[in-house]
């Protein structure tokens, strides 16, 4: 390989020679000559580009390693003229711009996730401004303010920051949740089953200092004192979103169930459906409320109601268990005296719940499980030594479990600790579907998918970061609440799709960059380059999966 370089001579002048690597070795080739200034220099380093430059030239003469030809590319063609010396201008070789790089950019993981979007039939929006601010959270989840940074990476050129707020106001007043709640539902029931759903709160925070109507101090899922707000999601069997709500702080979460279901039941026209919740959202108002809907429920039971509820088994069978023994019986509606005889404990049978005949009591599921036994009498292990702890003085702390207090002095209380051995391992679920319509091991399996509502409550703090940080009024965080919302359904269709975790998807489709290039005054843009692995990425996201 040739080159031009430039080597200082002892009289001071610059000289330009042609030189060569062989085998490792630097030799020179041809000296071209010698400059004393700027001017000469030029010229000389043009004479010696050109000598490497002429095909004509075939090997130099102290033999240049021969080189393929070169297509020279040329400017236009000069208009001709009559006149001698004009039009042609300089007789030198016309010269071609170098090309540039304009811009590289994440152009490829816009795209796929636009599709995605698209996909959902998220578009019946017909609001480009809120797609962006969807995937922008999506892809790094930050302000207002920076989504245009964001885009910018992705190969987008953001509207305005006044256009974005006017974009989130839309959203909040144009009903965009409704939109989206409904294109969810009908992807959902198209690919999937939405005859169950499931239900879950969660709470978000904020650095204020004063309380207003929505923003309260309430009980706390991180343990906080600030003012929050307490949201509900509901999703199908897959975690795949449907419905969004949004309450006061101080709001008890069982009182924000019945008003999303009904608020679902009536968009979407549903007769007949499940809910799924866990223990939180067991109570009795609630339950009834449910029921009186014409809604079927499956919702955790407390330990606490097994010795009722298994009152028959403990006399005739102690308590001893097998490990995945099942025991279907019924539990009362009001945990009183009087209701807490709806099992006759003189029958060995467990009884068979039925609507018409048990109305003071609802079914009962039971399941126990040597694995979770083993877990339970460790926990109960721990909470034994540290109430000992603290009666014997060795640990000023509240009273924990299993603490009991008597004129000033605290004793471990020996009766809640042999209760709460004796029902470790166990496990209730309570349901107003009778055994005919669904046994009991699908009740357990189908409260079981619980999880699912959870990763996306997971996904939505961390990966979306649903926290309104920067939003104050109620109108600033609904609006807020529908960008995530609506992007929690993108993410989770990605998951879903490529059976990798949104964040593992980002990373690897975010550097791929794509470059836009000038080329003798034309510019072009040219995807990356893709391994066998990128490309069955971003097939699968392309691609629909059927979430039976």
């Amino acid at each position: 390989m040739a080159w031009v370089r430039r080597v200082r001579t002892a009289s001071g002048a610059t000289a330009v020679q042609i030189a060569e690597s062989v085998a490792g070795q630097r030799r020179i080739v041809r000296h071209v000559g010698s400059a004393r200034d700027e001017a000469d220099l030029g010229l000389l380093m043009e004479r010696a580009r050109r000598l490497l430059d002429d095909d004509r030239q075939g090997v130099l003469d102290l033999g240049i390693t021969p080189v393929a030809a070169k297509a020279t590319m040329v400017g236009p063609p000069q208009p001709l003229s009559l006149l001698p010396g004009a039009g042609s201008g300089s007789s030198a070789r016309p010269l071609v711009s170098r090309s540039r790089v304009l811009k590289t950019s994440s152009g490829l993981l816009f795209e796929v996730l636009a599709g995605v979007y698209a996909s959902l039939g998220l578009d019946v929006v017909g609001d480009d401004s809120f797609r962006d601010l969807v995937i922008a959270r999506v892809v790094e989840p930050t302000s207002l303010l920076d989504v245009d940074r964001v885009l910018a990476e992705l190969g987008q050129k953001a509207v305005s920051l006044s256009t974005r707020k006017r974009t989130l106001r839309r959203a909040h007043q144009g009903s965009y949740r409704d939109q989206v709640a409904t294109a969810c539902f009908t992807h959902a029931a198209t690919d999937g089953d939405v005859s169950l759903v499931l239900y879950d709160v969660t709470t978000l925070y904020f650095e204020a200092e004063h309380e207003d109507e929505l923003r309260k101090v309430g009980y706390s899922k991180e343990r906080r004192v600030d003012p929050q707000i307490v949201v509900g999601l509901l999703v199908d069997r897959q975690g795949f979103p449907l419905e969004i709500g949004c309450y006061e702080g101080n709001k008890a979460e069982t009182t924000t169930i019945v008003p999303i279901v009904q608020a679902f039941q009536e968009r979407h026209n549903l007769a007949d459906m499940v809910v799924v919740a866990d223990a939180g959202m067991l109570s009795a108002s609630n339950l009834k409320d449910l029921d009186e809907a014409g809604l079927r429920f499956i919702v955790g039971s407390r330990a606490t109601k097994a010795p009722n509820d298994l009152a028959s088994h403990f006399r005739w069978h102690g308590d001893a268990f097998t490990d995945g023994q099942i025991i279907d019986t019924i539990t009362p509606r009001v945990s009183t005296k009087a209701a807490a005889a709806v099992n006759d404990i003189t029958k060995k049978a467990e009884p068979v719940w039925d609507p018409a005949v048990h109305q003071r009591s609802w079914r009962a599921v039971w399941a126990y499980s040597r694995k979770r036994a083993t877990r339970d009498r460790h926990t109960l292990t721990l909470q034994e030594n540290r109430a000992k702890a603290v009666v014997a003085g060795e640990k000023s702390a509240r009273a924990p479990r299993f603490v009991k207090t008597s004129n000033g002095t605290r004793s471990l209380d020996e009766a809640s600790l042999a209760r709460a051995r004796r029902l470790v391992g166990l496990k209730g679920y309570v349901t107003n579907i009778p055994r005919d319509l669904m046994p009991a091991s699908e009740v357990i399996a189908s409260y079981h998918d619980l999880w699912h509502v959870e990763a996306s409550f997971r996904m939505s703090k961390t990966d979306l970061r649903a926290r309104p940080m920067f939003a104050r009024t109620r109108d600033a965080i609904e609006a807020h609440l529908t960008i995530v919302f609506t992007a929690l359904a993108v993410g989770r269709e990605v998951q879903h799709r490529t059976g990798l975790s949104l964040r593992r998807v980002l990373r690897t489709l975010k550097p791929l960059r794509s470059a836009t290039v000038e080329i003798n005054g034309v510019i072009t843009i040219i995807p990356p380059a893709l391994t066998p692995d990128e490309a069955a990425l971003v097939e699968a996201l392309q691609q629909t999966r059927p979430r039976h």
